[in-house]
């Protein structure tokens, strides 16, 4: 669990580090590389501008390009056992029928699973041991020079009031998609794609087919039913200007434009409505065009954020914080800048192969109009899961030799 512990109790615990790192942002990819440095003997502060683990929560995907963290951490059978396991996709036309069904089984082949869990169970698993972190806190300034990517951090309360400093060999943003550390350490303009969709998430109950994911791509909504332990992920979106109204008048516009959609997708429907406060994600993603800048390094969403259309923004983030981790085992400050340049190098292109195949997915399912609608499906009963989600399988297929990205001389020669 996270555990709440005062900023100097975290900055006393690593005073004799060989290397002294910051992670602003508890979130997947903060955790996950605290947690992995914590493996290595080192003590990272890790700090978060939430004032407590309020977080709504959502569903995840993840591919078993995660496996390799888990296993790292010596959780991987507790990950297996808070999640749930994908083992078939459908996809449902406009007006609610099933089109076509693929086994996501045989798409991942002996890579493993797609695991659904909810983003509360994921950080449990990740800090199954226990992980301390100050909340309430974040950083507003990182000034002088480290011999990696650091300095001098400041630190803030929430209302920005200055609670004191500390100097870092390494400052990692972790924040998220809406990233403060990005304008902290510098990293420019960001690239946005906007789609001008929102949509609420919900749970619901399942209904006796566990291992089914299925989406319907309407005629300007979205809905969305995803396997996690125990019950259902739902996802129910659409055109901004169409949500005005709540998430119980739009499910109710929703019913109205299918035919029928069974049991399970209508029990998606009526939890969205009966929801109390539904978590609002808005659709949109955003990237920076360097991840390690002078003070510090960005990493996860802070970095690259994702459109959650293939259902691998969290993998990556976990993948990204993996990778940095490994690299960063026995590293002396001295080799930062040389390590992190061969960090990026290695882990941006993945990043942006599956940013892209997600703004992709995204031109295809946000859109509205009978006739883009039929054409859409007519593609679709063509394509296989396989065919869409193909850049993806690549990746899990493709996974990064944290040694070999250290030492390419080295590579082939084992």
């Amino acid at each position: 669990m996270l555990i709440d512990t005062p900023l100097a109790n975290q900055l006393y615990a690593q005073r004799d580090d060989r290397l002294r790192v910051l992670i602003v942002g508890a979130g997947v990819a903060g955790t996950t590389l605290a947690q992995l440095l914590r493996r290595d003997g080192l003590h990272p502060a890790l700090v978060d501008r939430m004032p407590a683990f309020d977080h709504p929560g959502y569903m995840l995907a993840l591919m078993p390009l995660v496996d390799q963290a888990f296993i790292d951490l010596g959780v991987h059978d507790e990950y297996l056992a808070a999640g749930m396991p994908m083992a078939r996709y459908a996809f449902r036309s406009h007006r609610g029928r099933v089109l076509r069904t693929d086994s996501m089984s045989e798409l991942l082949g002996a890579y493993g699973d797609s695991l659904g869990i909810s983003r509360e169970a994921l950080i449990e698993v990740l800090t199954h041991d226990g992980c301390p972190v100050t909340l309430g806190t974040t950083v507003d300034a990182v000034t002088g020079a480290a011999r990696g990517a650091g300095g001098t951090a400041r630190f803030v309360d929430r209302e920005g009031r200055a609670i004191g400093e500390a100097s870092f060999d390494l400052v990692v943003g972790a924040d998220g998609i809406r990233s403060r550390m990005r304008d902290v350490l510098g990293a420019g303009p960001l690239d946005v794609a906007r789609t001008g969709w929102s949509g609420w998430v919900a749970w619901a109950d399942e209904r006796g087919d566990s291992g089914l994911g299925e989406e319907l791509w309407g005629d300007g909504f979205f809905l969305g039913a995803y396997p996690v332990k125990d019950r259902l992920g739902v996802f129910l979106g659409g055109p901004d200007a169409d949500l005005a109204g709540g998430p119980a008048a739009f499910a109710a516009s929703v019913r109205g434009r299918v035919d029928g959609i069974g049991p399970r997708l209508d029990e998606a429907l009526a939890a969205v409505a009966a929801a109390p406060d539904p978590y609002l994600w808005r659709l949109e993603d955003a990237g920076v065009a360097h991840w390690v800048l002078p003070q510090g390094v960005l990493l996860g969403d802070a970095a690259a954020g994702f459109l959650p259309t293939a259902g691998i923004g969290a993998g990556m983030a976990i993948e990204s914080a993996w990778l940095l981790g490994r690299m960063l085992t026995g590293a002396a400050p001295d080799a930062l800048p040389g390590l992190l340049a061969a960090w990026e190098r290695a882990e941006r292109p993945r990043v942006e192969a599956a940013q892209a195949n997600s703004r992709m997915l995204a031109r295809l399912m946000f859109r509205r109009g009978r006739l883009t609608a039929w054409l859409r499906e007519t593609t679709m009963r063509m394509l296989s899961v396989q065919s869409v989600l193909g850049p993806i399988v690549r990746l899990v297929a493709a996974r990064p030799d944290p040694e070999a990205v250290l030492h390419p001389e080295r590579a082939g020669t084992r």
